[in-house]
């Protein structure tokens, strides 16, 4: 089964993209991607995407270490009730604690372990074999746990050493200025580590029942995500699949290695069908690429795997009542 990530944790990555003046509509126009699942909390994409985002972004953006910048683009919004579970937590271990436990709400592309020791806690990222486990999505990754760690202890928090399993660039001024700690290149594993005095340090934030509130939210969301997750992993596939216009529940199931049998039986259990969300999903792009002008008609036509402008027209009347020429004229 595709693993995923919440659609809203990529608003993270487009904030930084456009940090460096570069428009990110464009890349989740090449990537096929719609801007409006980026704004439902419920939304998942196959983890690939994001990888898909941040390669992108590599060819666009010269700086090699372009991926800490992320330390300014972190916000609670981006992670759901787990970025607020965090904020609220008593200190920093109970954080981490946190985020480890619930991390698959945000993503399922890694997983992550909490070692101990009588000084440090570590916090250690594990790519799960789906990822590509790009230097610079590792090197966000750790800038976004100093962003999250400065929420909670302060602007003047730093960590007692990070390690990073890639090999080091030719400048690490970048590194070295930000952490503000050692940094180890080609080390075994990807670890943030921090002082235990400062992880158990009390939270001027914090506030533990808000804190089991949230953590509530995301046992009843993991809940719902394992038995619901079928439809948007479907959905995905579709949108992937539509420019090569023969899309069916068989190429859908082959890429999510489901039979046909199974896969109708999952739908059915979630009281849709196949044909229902491809309809749903051209639907919901139709009406996003119908504004973009520099689509022409026979362009998103074959965008939503229609083998010809007709099919489309007819099929944009029946979901809006007006043909597609009623705003945009005849291409």
């Amino acid at each position: 089964m595709a693993l995923t990530f919440s659609a809203q944790t990529s608003k993270l990555s487009l904030k930084l993209i456009e940090s460096y003046g570069i428009n990110p509509a464009e890349i989740l126009k090449k990537l096929q991607i719609d801007p409006k699942r980026l704004n439902d909390p419920n939304a998942r994409l196959p983890y690939s995407t994001l990888d898909d985002i941040w390669a992108e972004a590599a060819t666009h953006i010269q700086d090699p270490a372009f991926g800490l910048k992320a330390v300014e683009c972190w916000h609670p919004s981006q992670m759901g009730a787990l970025g607020y579970a965090w904020l609220s937590s008593e200190n920093l271990k109970n954080a981490l604690g946190r985020f480890q436990r619930y991390s698959r709400v945000v993503t399922e592309g890694a997983y992550f372990e909490i070692e101990e020791t009588p000084k440090y806690l570590s916090l250690i990222l594990h790519y799960r074999s789906v990822a590509r486990q790009l230097p610079y999505r590792t090197d966000g990754f750790m800038a976004i746990m100093l962003a999250m760690c400065r929420a909670n202890f302060g602007k003047h928090f730093q960590p007692a050493e990070i390690h990073l399993k890639h090999s080091a660039p030719e400048d690490t001024s970048a590194f070295e200025e930000l952490f503000k700690c050692p940094v180890f290149f080609g080390a075994k594993d990807n670890r943030f580590v921090i002082h235990m005095k400062d992880a158990l340090e009390m939270s001027e934030g914090a506030q533990p029942q808000l804190a089991k509130l949230h953590d509530q939210v995301m046992i009843e969301y993991l809940a719902k995500m394992d038995r619901k997750n079928i439809v948007e992993q479907v959905k995905s596939e579709i949108i992937k699949q539509l420019p090569n216009g023969n899309v069916t529940d068989t190429t859908v199931g082959q890429a999510l290695h489901i039979n046909d049998r199974t896969l109708q039986r999952r739908l059915k259990e979630q009281n849709t069908t196949f044909k229902t969300l491809m309809n749903e999903v051209r639907e919901d792009l139709a009406a996003t690429y119908i504004k973009d002008s520099n689509l022409s008609l026979s362009e998103i036509s074959f965008l939503l795997g229609f083998g010809n402008i007709s099919s489309f027209s007819r099929a944009y009347k029946r979901w809006t009542g007006k043909p597609p020429s009623h705003l945009r004229g005849s291409d």
